[in-house]
């Protein structure tokens, strides 16, 4: 496991799923985290408490990323509250599915915010806090690669965004020594996307393994690239999705 004792990482869309597995593997290697949370108060507040629990150091944030500046003040109450930041992870974001002609413009603008905006915001006001060793790490999606049918179009676009502002954020912060990258999940088994679920079985065919991953296996891929085997990696995206792209 990576070593990042005395490293604090912000991990937004913390409460739940990718992200609250990632929040408690960065805590286990070390880390103390930050983690945001929009509605789900109580399940924030479990994770926080878990971390807490093993002998970690852990804050709750509540951030609504659909507005402009909630992003850039989650940064900074993370300094406030754990004395710096060196890891954030841009975990938040919408699921979006759904035939082109019936994509609005409210739901347009509402996935654009969290899923791009915010990424970048957060980037931004990070990157001002972040020293040498820095890392942003952006979960993208096995969209990224290949898009096997209709209906994800706006989902597709949103997170192949994240690679390009990756590799910017790549060649401007390099010289500081901070890093930037996305992690690219295939079909996990999260409350967002079950491995239960209606389009589950069409999922599993479409990896290499025939499998879902779990959370777990995302939030292993973020702590290899926040520690010091990450430290030479930087502008590319890493795909965890049991061969979806191969």
């Amino acid at each position: 496991m990576s070593d990042l004792t005395g490293k604090v990482a912000l991990v937004t869309g913390g409460s739940r799923g990718i992200g609250a597995a990632t929040a408690r593997r960065l805590a286990d290697a070390g880390a103390a985290v930050a983690l945001t949370y929009v509605e789900a108060a109580d399940q924030a507040r479990d994770v926080a408490r878990q971390i807490q629990a093993d002998g970690g150091r852990a804050a709750v944030v509540r951030a609504d990323l659909t507005r402009p500046d909630a992003a850039a003040q989650a940064v900074e109450q993370t300094v406030r509250e754990l004395g710096r930041i060196d890891i954030l992870v841009n975990n938040a974001g919408f699921l979006s599915y759904g035939p082109l002609a019936e994509v609005s413009v409210a739901e347009l603008d509402r996935v654009l915010a969290v899923d791009v905006r915010s990424v970048f915001l957060a980037a931004q006001a990070a990157a001002r806090r972040m020293g040498d060793g820095g890392r942003i790490i952006s979960i993208g999606s096995c969209f990224n690669g290949r898009v096997p049918g209709s209906n994800f179009v706006l989902q597709a676009m949103a997170k192949s965004a994240l690679v390009g502002l990756t590799r910017g954020l790549a060649r401007e912060l390099g010289p500081l020594g901070i890093t930037a990258t996305v992690v690219d999940p295939g079909p996990i088994d999260t409350e967002m996307n079950p491995a239960d679920g209606g389009t589950a079985d069409v999922q599993r065919s479409l990896t290499a393994l025939g499998r879902y991953g779990e959370a777990e296996d995302i939030a292993a891929a973020v702590a290899f690239l926040a520690g010091p085997g990450g430290r030479y990696i930087t502008g590319t995206a890493l795909a965890v999705d049991g061969g979806y792209t191969s």
